[in-house]
């Protein structure tokens, strides 16, 4: 596929299409915690339907399982039939699928639809990344990739604390959240376009512009990319099975300790999002003057010595300050690997590459409780926390010594 570039763009904030791909972002935080807040009030209303204990705890988890199932077929779609034709798809599919367990009595039914939203957020996912990697370079770019993730988490804030609130009136009512992606539509249709229209490149802009010295153009630059890019998702599956020791096993782990686990989970975890969504703002100005190796070790030992100070258990406060220190890095550390993973890529396989990424994200959150729950029945919640602090750690240690190293890449 031929890529021609705009000769010019306006700043992010005055862009509609960095905010349809912002919102478009925060869409996959909707995805599976949304009507988290509803399952004891969906127990009670569905408890008397077949595998009704089974089918409800795997509300939450469904759509991931269609992503990690999907998300490579979707970024092949990308490159083969281009990403606004598959984002609009996979909005339809959202705003079809998401309400639905609202107005559905059987619970096989509603646990169909949620895996069919993971199909639309598979598609989403990958057209919107490669989006980002079409539309814009550099530090624009870069900076882009933090807002991701500050929609991701502030979005997610905001659509659990709604939907939180929505539970107590009706536990079928946060379903409705998902019906805000319909705003999505007219914005995504009349902003995103494909950019290798014939009316683009009479602008003047069949090349793109060299605003970065990191950005290669030809498919030869580009050569042992895949190799690479598998490398970048298994560090990337492995950071975010780290993390999810936070959502999965904190509730436990605060039972263990005596804690009110409902209100004190909640608090907790608006804590991680909240930092998480405030660091990634961050990420466009801290990528412009430091090497991607600092960016990484920076945000891995933010995230080992939360695990640590969680580990240590030094009451509310200490708590909070780990669950702090963990979003605060984890916000650090993801948009590196979007930045890269659209730098190592070349432009025809960009969807493929998004798709690969994608997956290895929400596998890592599948193998999360699977990894953790042995090293817990082994060494208890602290001693879990504690190991799992001490390999990011060494992941961190591995960066900062690369980043000692001549001609670190920036």
């Amino acid at each position: 596929m031929t890529i021609a570039y705009p000769a010019h763009s306006p700043s992010l904030a005055r862009d509609p299409r960095v905010w349809a791909l912002l919102f478009a972002a925060s869409l996959t935080t909707m995805a599976n915690a949304t009507i988290a807040p509803a399952l004891t009030g969906l127990e009670a209303a569905y408890g008397d339907q077949p595998h009704a204990a089974l089918l409800i705890r795997l509300l939450v988890p469904a759509p991931s399982l269609s992503i990690i199932l999907f998300a490579s077929m979707a970024g092949m779609a990308v490159d083969r039939h281009g990403r606004k034709r598959v984002l609009m798809l996979g909005l339809v599919l959202f705003v079809l699928a998401g309400p639905a367990g609202y107005f559905l009595e059987d619970l096989s039914l509603i646990f169909g639809t949620r895996l069919l939203l993971g199909v639309g957020v598979a598609l989403i996912m990958t057209a919107q990344t490669t989006f980002v990697g079409d539309l814009f370079t550099g530090s624009r770019r870069a900076t882009l990739n933090g807002l991701q993730i500050s929609a991701r988490n502030l979005g997610g804030l905001v659509f659990i604390a709604l939907a939180g609130w929505l539970a107590g009136l009706s536990p079928h009512l946060p379903f409705l959240v998902y019906g805000l992606a319909i705003l999505l539509l007219p914005l995504a249709a009349l902003s995103l376009h494909d950019i290798s229209s014939a009316h683009q490149r009479e602008d003047g802009a069949a090349h793109r512009p060299h605003t970065d010295p990191q950005e290669r153009d030809s498919e030869s630059d580009h050569a042992g990319w895949f190799g690479q890019l598998l490398a970048l998702a298994t560090l990337q599956g492995f950071t975010s099975l780290c993390f999810f020791l936070m959502p999965t096993q904190l509730p436990f782990y605060l039972q263990d300790l005596g804690y009110d686990s409902g209100a004190m989970t909640g608090i907790l975890l608006a804590v991680l999002m909240f930092f998480g969504g405030v660091a990634a703002l961050w990420y466009g100005w801290l990528k412009r003057r430091v090497p991607y190796v600092i960016v990484f070790g920076s945000g891995y030992a933010l995230m080992a010595l939360g695990m640590g100070l969680m580990a240590l258990d030094g009451g509310v406060w200490g708590l909070a300050s780990g669950a702090a220190s963990v979003g605060f890095g984890f916000a650090l550390v993801m948009p590196n690997f979007v930045t890269l993973m659209l730098q190592l890529a070349p432009e025809s396989h960009r969807g493929r590459a998004s798709g690969i990424l994608s997956t290895s994200i929400f596998l890592g959150q599948l193998l999360s409780p699977l990894a953790s729950i042995p090293v817990i029945t082994a060494f208890g919640f602290q001693g879990a926390f504690g190991l799992f602090g001490g390999m990011l750690a060494l992941v961190a240690g591995i960066a900062f010594v690369q980043a000692l190293r001549p001609a670190s890449p920036r």
